[in-house]
């Protein structure tokens, strides 16, 4: 994981984006927030279980299909499976030693 900190690539509503192998953070200060940092760290084992690309595609895909049920951007992007897990295991920091290959799946 390369920590990247820029304000100006992040629109304003999210602190950080993963876009393996980088972690894009707007702020210094959350270099040492273990548990945003362990959100991050999941998505980029979701990222890596779907050889990169197609997890992007997927995203995409998936949140394209929940904005069409929901019409609101926001809850589209927090009912993604990807999301979903992220969230929901942030605060378990030994999560990712025992996550299951693809437990997104489980979320869908």
């Amino acid at each position: 994981m390369i920590l990247i900190v820029n304000k100006r690539l992040l629109s304003g509503r999210f602190k950080g984006i993963s876009l393996w192998p980088f972690v894009i953070l707007e702020s210094d200060c959350l270099k040492h927030d273990k548990f945003f940092l362990n959100h991050e760290k999941i998505h980029l084992r979701q990222q890596l279980e779907l050889l990169v690309l197609f997890f992007y595609v997927w995203y995409a895909i998936e949140f394209f299909v929940r904005y069409l049920d929901c019409k609101d951007g926001m809850l589209a992007y927090r009912n993604i499976s990807f999301e979903r897990e992220a969230y929901r295991r942030e605060n378990d920091l030994k999560y990712l030693k025992k996550r299951p290959f693809w437990a997104f799946l489980n979320f869908l």
